[in-house]
């Protein structure tokens, strides 16, 4: 089968690897469509922690059951993937938290990946979808990761938040929390970003991130800013800086991660009584609330999709999509 493999930062390249055959409890999916992630590029550009060269990439999956094998599934199938590989056995596992595992695998970062013909998938992380787009089967990973964010914190009707970071993780967030009745704040640096939350109703207020950003978000919220802080930039920097825009009381999810250090002001961090949460991946619950936000329209899924490519062309397109002169929301590889 052909297969997209990174060998070393900045270079990908299409090989050739053996077809797998599913072991016991797994069935084998004929891999359609392949979305794009941010992980992929930090893995492209070499700024992905927990990760190894040689790899082939790739976790936002669709396609086909090809060989069921026990599972409950039947061939022909439309399903998505759930990427994340728990042990099943650590602390995390025995309650529940399977999404930060002490020994996860997830597929693209410390397994072989999905940007290949064929893979091997356990029953588990198997999700029919065969009543949804196979386009929208492949963007439900990432979706989740923002539903579980706001999920982890708590996000109530009439609360203020400020998602920062208008990508795809930082639209995923203001879509659910959105969804709850937050009242919702976007902050990026990239206008073109800021236009297209405008232009999808994303986010109820867009703030350029820059000088006078502040000032702004002190003047929308009557200077007492938000009680919850999504943080979706990879930026160590941004990072840093929002803990300073946490309401007295409020919570700052970070969602991103980087290879840095993240530190704050203790007074601050303290006369605010701030609740500090990360957040890491999604779970099969997750993955069900995107699905039905997906069966119901709340996502407006066909203009998340702004780029596609075959396979053989992905190589040579990776540092076009890194680039922000692409304007790449997501982008979808047709296998």
């Amino acid at each position: 089968m052909k297969a997209l493999l990174c060998s070393s930062p900045r270079r990908l390249e299409i090989v050739e690897r053996p077809k797998p055959s599913p072991r016991p409890g797994e069935a084998l999916v004929r891999i359609a469509r392949a979305g794009v992630c941010g992980t992929d590029l930090h893995i492209f550009d070499g700024s992905q922690p927990y990760f190894e060269y040689p790899r082939i990439i790739g976790h936002e999956l669709a396609g086909f059951i090809e060989d069921a094998g026990a599972t409950r599934h039947a061939v022909g199938d439309q399903v998505a993937i759930i990427p994340y590989r728990p042990c099943g056995q650590c602390i995390a596992c025995r309650r529940g938290k399977t999404n930060c595992c002490r020994r996860l695998s997830v597929l693209g970062v410390h397994a072989d990946g999905g940007m290949a013909e064929y893979v091997c998938v356990p029953a588990a992380n198997i999700v029919a979808a065969g009543d949804v787009r196979l386009d929208e089967a492949a963007m439900i990973e990432f979706l989740a990761i923002g539903a579980h964010a706001v999920r982890r914190a708590a996000v109530t009707a009439g609360q203020s938040v400020l998602v920062v970071g208008a990508g795809p993780i930082g639209i995923a967030c203001m879509v659910f929390a959105k969804a709850r009745g937050a009242e919702v704040i976007a902050l990026d640096s990239r206008v073109d970003r800021l236009d297209f939350c405008v232009r999808h109703e994303l986010a109820h207020h867009v703030v350029r991130a820059g000088g006078e950003a502040k000032a702004e978000l002190s003047r929308l919220t009557q200077d007492e800013f938000f009680e919850c802080v999504f943080d979706a930039t990879g930026s160590a920097q941004a990072m840093n800086a929002g803990f300073e825009l946490v309401a007295h009381g409020g919570a700052y999810v970070l969602v991103s991660i980087v290879r840095d250090t993240i530190s704050f002001s203790d007074p601050e961090f303290h006369k605010r009584e701030m609740t500090l949460l990360s957040s890491r991946n999604a779970t099969r619950e997750d993955f069900d609330a995107v699905l039905s936000a997906v069966r119901a329209g709340a996502v407006p899924m066909s203009a998340l999709a702004t780029h596609r490519a075959k396979l053989a062309e992905a190589p040579e397109l990776f540092a076009h999509w890194i680039n922000p002169e692409s304007r790449v929301i997501k982008a979808l590889i047709e296998i």
